[in-house]
């Protein structure tokens, strides 16, 4: 079997390393099943072959794809502009791909450049009533959801339309584009499939100055997202590896 392609783009130890155990566990993955590249430490090699992988997953990270170039850091940016030149390849070749919440800015900003900004739809830490369009309800990737459920969430930026050529396939009152797909393997979620409780409480403990929430109310936040349901977002991650695995 081919390896999945793992990208993460947290720079901070503890958040990286609990997204990449909580995306093995979720999806069901064997550590030799994947290949765990952290861009903030390593460029993506130039001999990267698509062929060589199963599919490809993206992480969570604290860089917005709208945010003016000159605000941007060195690392952020090269590490933005590494992931959007495979895009036009993974799009092209119809290729798998999940992107997690940056992800979606990620594939709505290469399909459609300025259709990703802060105007509306951002959305604090916590959780929010997902739904499924009725294309949702037939997407492969979301056999076994039901048509509403809970799940994570956290982001400044968002789709403001529907990028084009792109598939809605999950919604929610605060953020209408939640879930898309691109072809019919291409795929991104604004909220966090690999996500539960304890991983959201290390990332609110290390973002919590990062202007996601007012910092005084982590504390609050963390018990009110330990009693949220959210088992059925990770059902995306296990249909992923088991469609793409053979």
């Amino acid at each position: 079997m081919k390896p999945f392609l793992i990208l993460q783009l947290r720079p901070e130890q503890e958040t990286a390393d609990n997204e990449f155990e909580a995306i093995l566990d979720k999806g069901g993955f064997e550590r030799d099943e994947v290949v765990r590249i952290r861009l903030d430490q390593q460029s993506l090699p130039d001999d990267l072959r698509l062929s060589d992988y199963a599919g490809i997953i993206v992480g969570g990270g604290p860089g917005c794809v709208s945010d003016p170039v000159g605000t941007k850091d060195p690392i952020e940016k090269r590490i933005e502009d590494e992931i959007l030149g495979l895009m036009p390849e993974v799009c092209e070749r119809d290729f798998p791909f999940l992107g997690c919440c940056y992800g979606m800015g990620i594939l709505g900003h290469h399909l459609s450049p300025g259709f990703v900004s802060k105007e509306h739809f951002g959305e604090p830490a916590g959780g929010v009533d997902c739904v499924l369009t009725d294309a949702g309800k037939s997407d492969p990737l979301l056999r076994g959801v039901p048509g509403d459920f809970r799940a994570l969430v956290g982001h400044k930026e968002a789709v403001q339309a529907l990028p084009n050529g792109a598939v809605h396939l999950v919604k929610s009152e605060p953020a209408p584009f939640q879930m898309l797909r691109f072809g019919q393997n291409v795929y991104a979620t604004q909220f966090h499939p690999e996500a539960d409780a304890h991983g959201f409480e290390v990332r609110i403990n290390i973002y919590k100055h990062k202007g996601y929430f007012p910092p005084e109310t982590a504390n609050d936040l963390i018990e009110e997202i330990r009693r949220e349901d959210v088992r059925f977002p990770e059902v995306i991650l296990r249909n992923f590896k088991a469609i793409y695995a053979g």
